[in-house]
């Protein structure tokens, strides 16, 4: 079994096509100007030292070495041994606000920012616990399915962004709900759901929601982000105050009452976002103090590393391309007497 033990340092590649344009482009340019000057072949042939196809073969040997670079930085690995080990655990889908109002700054760098870098940290803090993770505003949507994969969920959570969902507002009841269609609907506990939002807008549905989640065994966390003062929503295009139909500035307030009756519904806690580590800490606890179920023999695998050989491969082939001389080298003709 082959993986990338950091796959994503294979965005890297990207650069790719873009040095082969530029390349091409070069080439382009440099025809248009010795056609200017006369017939290409003919000037070529008066060019002192010129070797055809020499820059576009050191240009080919160039690419290949940053190819494998990039895939020895990724670390190319081969499953060497596998063992079975049991595994228990539970069920957490994370529900992210990601409405505009969670770009407001009153903590910073903004809302969704911290609300993002604590979903990192209890991931990072989690074990055994298939996670997932669902985004919502004025609807809500499934971004990562029930998985131990800790790395897709972080590579996913990097591309969240208030986009992601075109219907504004902050509807908790559709997070919910979703919630409760993408549990296992066999089992009555080893569920938990962990809301990340401000609450700015009251969802008169949130509490039934919230009621019929815990009646199928769910435990419901909230976690409030932001500050109750509030602060002054700004466009991010214009970097301008955002008005409202007086033409005031809108300010976004955390509605703590809202989470609090929330969590409170689904027998879980409420946590005032301020220290990413420590409301990290305190959900993860409360989740590893829950009953916990066996998920079975997973196969664990130890991997052999393959870095170093892709490293070496890229780094000779940049030698090779650094000594392969640009133009032919003038040689003396030796002349005597009879």
């Amino acid at each position: 079994m082959l993986r990338f033990q950091h796959i994503s340092h294979l965005l890297a590649l990207g650069i790719l096509p873009f040095l082969v344009l530029l390349f091409i482009s070069m080439l382009y340019w440099r025809r248009r100007k010795l056609k200017k000057l006369g017939d290409e072949r003919l000037i070529n042939e008066q060019l002192r030292g010129f070797i055809p196809g020499r820059n576009t073969l050191r240009f080919i040997i160039a690419c290949i070495a940053f190819v494998l670079i990039t895939i020895g930085w990724a670390n190319l690995q081969m499953g060497a041994k596998t063992e079975k080990a049991q595994r228990k655990g539970v069920d957490v889908i994370i529900a992210l606000d990601v409405s505009k109002s969670m770009l407001a700054q009153d903590i910073l760098p903004d809302r969704l920012t911290r609300a993002k870098q604590l979903i990192q940290r209890m991931i990072d803090k989690m074990q055994n616990d298939r996670v997932a993770l669902i985004v919502f505003a004025g609807r809500a949507y499934l971004q990562v399915p029930l998985t131990i994969d800790y790395g897709a969920m972080k590579m996913m959570l990097q591309n969240v962004k208030p986009d992601l969902v075109p219907t504004q507002g902050t509807v908790i009841g559709d997070a919910i709900d979703l919630s409760l269609k993408s549990f296992s609907q066999k089992e009555k506990k080893y569920k938990s759901l962990v809301i990340i939002s401000d609450g700015e807008d009251h969802d008169e549905k949130a509490l039934e929601k919230t009621k019929e989640a815990t009646e199928s065994g769910i435990i419901v966390h909230t976690v409030g982000v932001g500050s109750p003062q509030g602060a002054t929503l700004y466009d991010p295009a214009t970097k301008a105050p955002k008005l409202d139909e007086q033409g005031a500035p809108v300010v976004s307030k955390l509605n703590e009452n809202e989470l609090k009756s929330i969590a409170n519904a689904g027998s879980g806690t409420y946590t005032l976002l301020s220290n990413s580590d420590a409301a990290a800490d305190k959900l993860v606890d409360e989740i590893d103090g829950m009953e916990q179920k066996s998920l079975g023999a997973v196969i664990f695998t130890d991997y052999t590393n393959y870095f170093q050989y892709f490293l070496l491969a890229g780094f000779i082939l940049l030698v090779i391309e650094w000594l392969l001389p640009g133009a032919k080298m003038n040689r003396k003709v030796k002349t005597g007497t009879i």
